[in-house]
């Protein structure tokens, strides 16, 4: 093996004398300040930490390749898609959404499924969950729900009862809470569990035409679920539990996949249809429309080192390429925006050069600076445009049609006005889908849950908390009303 010369980060050899001892003044006294390879290594060492994500934080990853099995051009233009057999390498990343760096894979939480496709178009971002909706239809609600996830600023550590306050005064959160609740939270690792894009997307073909989405991957594995008892006693057995079930089957060959399907809308069954096509706490009915095939994910390939890959691996629905689009879907919309804002603020401006986040295909614009600019900053080109001395272009063909929009005023108008209020139906339709082992497991976890709401305002909360899961069905209320030991007789209204 040839060996190689410990050198400092500028490349300066250094003797193993210097790299296992601080210079001082004699043998016992202080260390000199001069000691300019201690400072780089401690200096070094207090920054290996980049801040975590707000959320998403602990997580696992791995590349693959994405195959295309369906004609699906009659909806998008988009390359990725345009020919059957065609393979595209992407990166794929699982994680805990309230989770932080720290913690157990098991914990009940959504968990998050985001792809990377490296496409000739450019990098093309589905940033999703293992549920196909979210406990909010607005933005501006995303920041309050995520602190009650986190740590109480009194006591930092996890309060129940701030998190069911959330959920009990905004109903909109049912149908995510009782995914949640149910098996669905604790999944046995990242390969068992089915991830959606959750938004509502629009593809737009050859011809100008568009049409919404709603993006589907299906594991090939199986789904497979921890149930509460068997989670909890993981979280003590083994904390990274699910990083290792990946990491581990892949290099033994055994390739997790996903059937990769869509549903499709039309803008005029949109402007019909009883529910939202936009709304990110409702889901799209496969009776009334139906998964299409697209392909198949195969995670083939574990990364050589976790930090420069997962760690680093930055996700935004902002990033989307010719033929796809984005829709009315106001979740996404903030998300376009916070997103990138996030990756900056955590990674730095120039984070789409790490090579995780880079398109291997040809990149063009007018960026320059920054801190952490390493792809030579574009040397004396120009960094400006229009300019007289390069031959950068645009290309009109990757436009889009025009979004009509409603002749409506602008205004802050009510996320739950009537017509947008129904937050029962669905859940309840699902409980009532769920076997009856399954309905008990789910009673038992809410019940479990909600036992740990604590302080004066405790049955105020759970009272209130109680009325949604009978506006979603009877017998869900009275199960967990019971659980609780909580008497409705004279409290159903």
């Amino acid at each position: 093996m040839e060996t190689k010369k410990l050198t400092t980060a500028s490349g300066i050899p250094y003797t193993s004398h210097v790299n296992e001892n601080s210079m001082t003044a004699g043998p016992r006294g202080p260390v000199l300040i001069q000691d300019f390879i201690l400072h780089e290594k401690m200096a070094h060492f207090n920054r290996e930490r980049i801040p975590e994500r707000v959320v998403h934080a602990k997580g696992s990853g791995a590349y693959g390749t994405f195959t295309v099995t369906n004609d699906i051009t009659a909806y998008t233009k988009a390359k990725v898609f345009d020919t059957i057999g065609k393979q595209t390498r992407i990166f794929m990343r699982f994680s805990l959404v309230a989770g932080e760096k720290g913690s157990a894979d098991t914990e009940r939480d959504p968990h998050g499924f985001a792809i990377k496709f490296y496409t000739e178009d450019g990098n093309l971002d589905i940033v999703g969950n293992n549920t196909p909706v979210f406990f909010l239809k607005d933005p501006k609600k995303f920041s309050d729900f995520i602190h009650t996830q986190k740590r109480d600023p009194y006591t930092n550590c996890k309060n129940p009862t701030m998190t069911w306050d959330f959920f009990s005064l905004n109903p909109e959160t049912l149908h995510q809470v009782l995914i949640v609740m149910s098996d669905r939270g604790t999944p046995y690792g990242h390969r068992h569990m089915h991830g959606f894009g959750s938004h509502t997307y629009s593809f737009i073909n050859a011809n100008n035409e568009r049409v919404w989405v709603k993006y589907h991957f299906l594991t090939m594995q199986g789904i497979k679920n921890f149930n509460n008892e068997e989670a909890q006693q993981m979280r003590g057995e083994n904390p990274d539990f699910a990083q290792q079930d990946l990491i581990s089957a892949i290099d033994r060959g055994d390739f997790p996949k996903w059937k990769f399907k869509i549903q499709v809308m039309t803008e005029s069954e949109a402007k019909t249809y009883h529910i939202n096509p936009f709304d990110l706490t409702k889901a799209w009915p496969h009776q009334d429309f139906p998964l299409i095939d697209v392909g198949t994910l195969e995670l083939n390939e574990n990364a050589d080192n976790y930090f420069a890959h997962v760690e680093q691996s930055a996700f935004a629905p902002a990033r989307i390429v010719n033929g796809i689009g984005f829709s009315p879907d106001k979740m996404l919309q903030g998300r376009i925006l916070s997103y990138p804002d996030a990756q900056r603020y955590r990674l730095g401006a120039n984070y789409e050069q790490i090579p995780v986040n880079r398109c291997p295909f040809m990149v063009n614009n007018y960026e320059r600076d920054g801190q952490m600019r390493v792809d030579g900053n574009q040397g004396g080109a120009p960094n400006y445009a229009p300019n007289s001395f390069d031959n950068i272009i645009t290309d009109s063909s990757y436009g889009e049609p025009a979004l009509p929009l409603d002749n409506s005023v602008a205004d802050w108008y009510d996320r739950n006005a009537e017509g947008e209020n129904d937050h029962y139906s669905q859940p309840g339709n699902l409980f009532r889908l769920m076997d009856e082992q399954a309905k008990e497991r789910l009673i038992h976890n809410i019940v479990t849950a909600m036992s740990g709401i604590t302080g004066p305002k405790r049955e105020e909360i759970i009272n209130r908390q109680i009325c949604h899961w009978f506006r979603a069905d009877m017998n869900l209320g009275m199960a967990v009303a019971k659980g609780l030991n909580v008497d409705v007789s004279h409290k159903i209204s």
